[in-house]
């Protein structure tokens, strides 16, 4: 027997697990944690922590790559977050389908 908060999951995600592949919430959480790691990498290299990548920069990198690349890093981030938390819903509510099931079908007795 499900537990009551598997029960207002397995309904609330019965519902939404179609559209949660394309919902705009963990895409932009995802989005906004990839432009946190693209933020660190430029206060990592503008703040001189790092020489050597500090004088990359300086020397033959183009500004609007790098840029270009950060945008890149977070919008994969934020399809993966997506796509990761879509799996993780979708593996709790199998087990909980499954768990249903057993519970229902009565055990039989083997010979």
């Amino acid at each position: 027997m499900p537990k009551e908060d598997e029960a207002v999951f397995f309904e609330r995600w019965t519902n939404q697990r179609a559209t949660y592949k394309n919902a705009a919430r963990p895409f932009f959480i995802g989005l906004s944690s990839g432009f946190a790691i693209g933020v660190a990498i430029l206060l990592t290299i503008y703040l001189g922590w790092y020489q050597r990548a500090n004088m990359e920069l300086n020397s033959s990198l183009n500004p609007l790559l790098f840029l270009l690349a950060i945008v890149g890093i977070s919008v994969f981030m934020a399809f993966m977050y997506r796509n990761y938390q879509w799996e993780q819903q979708e593996q709790r509510y199998l087990s909980i389908l499954a768990r249903k099931k057993q519970t229902e079908i009565p055990h039989q007795m083997q010979p």
